[in-house]
């Protein structure tokens, strides 16, 4: 989080604030407002940057926190100098973040009462992985695997390098670290249904309509119980609560992140 916070930083002051050089910085405070409801996110990566600059943020809102328009979110003191230096870089944070929170409660707010859980994707701006599935989290989301280390997902692509799948469950069983999860994905409920013989822990039903899908839901209950199912593949907030509905245990969407549009926050110098 340091070393990103920096790097956001130093992006943004160059070679140094043209504005300090003009006449000697004077104690200064500013209100961070919103403009527009939400679900903060951010804060942690803006009290990073407080850590390194002489910054104080008192909050008003946290993670994971609704706020409505009007409302204020924080207060920022410092001098003139750091404060302006430091705008920018603390309102992109929070509105990157925010705006994704702000998008993914309104999923979570549909599935919730269905017992299913929502799940965020691979689908990241580069270099902003961490900071995006945090965000998610922010606003209700279990993040999904973080990379290719941390789970073995067989997608149709990979599957097309398998000639013998019971084979390479086999192998793969005794090559990956033994807390690690095999998911796979399918197309069909007889896919479905050949990769729970095969021992998937994990089953995804990709681009499943509502009707198929709640088909493997009932099949998995009383031949694989054990076996999590997760829905993916084109689903938004018009469609997703028909795919709670069929009890599936999660849906993964990289809408959260890439769909998200930027909320309005604003800093006021008091």
């Amino acid at each position: 989080m340091k070393n990103f916070v920096l790097e956001a930083l130093a992006e943004d002051v160059g070679r140094g604030d043209l504005y300090a050089l003009v006449f000697a910085a004077q104690p200064a405070s500013a209100n961070i407002m919103a403009k527009s409801d939400g679900v903060l996110a951010g804060a942690q990566y803006c009290d990073v940057l407080a850590q390194e600059e002489p910054l104080s943020i008192t909050w008003k809102k946290r993670d994971g926190e609704r706020f409505v328009k009007g409302d204020l979110i924080a207060v920022v003191e410092s001098d003139s100098h750091t404060l302006l230096k430091c705008e920018r870089t603390l309102l992109n944070m929070l509105l990157h973040a925010s705006s994704i929170a702000t998008l993914t409660a309104k999923f979570v707010d549909i599935v919730a009462p269905h017992g299913t859980r929502l799940l965020d994707t691979r689908k990241t701006r580069p270099k902003l992985r961490v900071f995006e599935k945090y965000a998610t989290r922010c606003g209700g989301a279990v993040n999904h695997r973080m990379g290719l280390d941390d789970c073995l997902m067989l997608k149709d692509t990979h599957l097309k390098t398998i000639e013998d799948l019971n084979d390479f469950m086999a192998k793969a069983r005794q090559a990956i670290p033994f807390t690690s999860k095999i998911e796979i994905e399918a197309e069909t409920f007889d896919q479905a249904k050949t990769f729970m013989a095969a021992g998937a822990d994990i089953v995804m039903c990709d681009n499943m309509t509502p009707e198929q899908l709640a088909e493997v839901v009932t099949y998995k209950k009383e031949h694989h119980a054990n076996v999590l199912l997760e829905a993916s593949g084109n689903i938004s907030l018009e469609t997703i609560e028909s795919y709670a509905k069929t009890g599936v245990d999660a849906i993964s969407s990289g809408a959260l992140i890439h769909q998200a549009n930027w909320i309005d926050l604003s800093m006021k110098v008091n």
